[in-house]
């Protein structure tokens, strides 16, 4: 019989994209050796970071910037009361804050996450959507625990989705702690980042379970900004523009 033929899917079909990242390439072992993410890559700097929102949370994004936190080693809720993010940023440098998130809510929803790394930048501004809390979620398991979980960072292949990936990464101290067996996922798939937290439990030696813990979310890129958050003269590196990219259901930019 004649071999089955490998079936047809948007990934598959993917159309080439020439930024697409060679690990071995010279250019971007430079770039990676130079750009903004470097000292923490390095070992120069240590994660702390800053989670805050938009003026007057409700409940709902209350609770989530709490579990996001519990998520984040060495991270600090820190609601605004009308300061103004500019006003922010420079404090968040001086206290040695290397991160700073922003949850944006819409009728009680959260549905906007930015993410700032300092003190240079860059800034990623990212719609955000599908969010469960941890009551929200089937079998979920127990509580986190304070162990420095692993990262997985899969599909993020082009220059840009490699520069979003590195930004996800900092935000997590380097050695995770195995004995806690906690994972913190982000999956790529049609430049629809899913979230996903979770512990694994070993049921013998050769079988292995996951338990989401949560929260869980989606996220999808809006734009890409040097340096640090300026909504009047930033320079954008990327913009989304729908009717310009969005022109084939098989071209995609992470």
């Amino acid at each position: 019989a004649p071999p089955k033929a490998i079936p047809k899917t948007i990934e598959n079909q993917r159309e080439y994209d020439e930024t697409t990242v060679d690990p071995n390439d010279e250019e971007v072992a430079f770039d990676e050796a130079t750009d903004e993410f470097a000292p923490y890559f390095n070992r120069q700097t240590i994660p702390k970071i800053l989670i805050t929102t938009s003026d007057r949370p409700r409940g709902r994004t209350v609770r989530f910037c709490e579990q996001l936190s519990t998520v984040i080693p060495n991270s600090h809720v820190y609601y605004r009361r009308g300061l103004a993010l500019k006003r922010i940023i420079p404090q968040c440098i001086a206290r040695d804050f290397t991160d700073l998130i922003v949850i944006n809510e819409d009728r009680k929803i959260p549905n906007g996450l930015l993410l700032s790394h300092l003190p240079d930048g860059p800034t990623a501004h990212f719609r955000m959507s599908s969010v469960r809390l941890r009551k929200e979620i089937k079998r979920k398991g127990k509580e986190p625990t304070e162990h420095i979980p692993e990262v997985i960072l899969n599909n993020f292949t082009t220059r840009l989705g490699h520069s979003v990936g590195r930004m996800f990464a900092s935000l997590f101290p380097h050695d995770p702690q195995f004995i806690g067996r906690q994972v913190a996922t982000f999956h790529n798939q049609r430049d629809y980042i899913f979230f996903r937290f979770h512990r694994y439990i070993f049921k013998s030696e050769k079988k292995v379970g996951i338990q989401e813990l949560g929260p869980r979310f989606t996220l999808k890129l809006r734009s890409l900004q040097k340096g640090t958050f300026d909504s009047k003269f930033g320079e954008y590196e990327w913009i989304h523009k729908r009717r310009e990219m969005d022109t084939s259901r098989r071209k995609f930019h992470l």
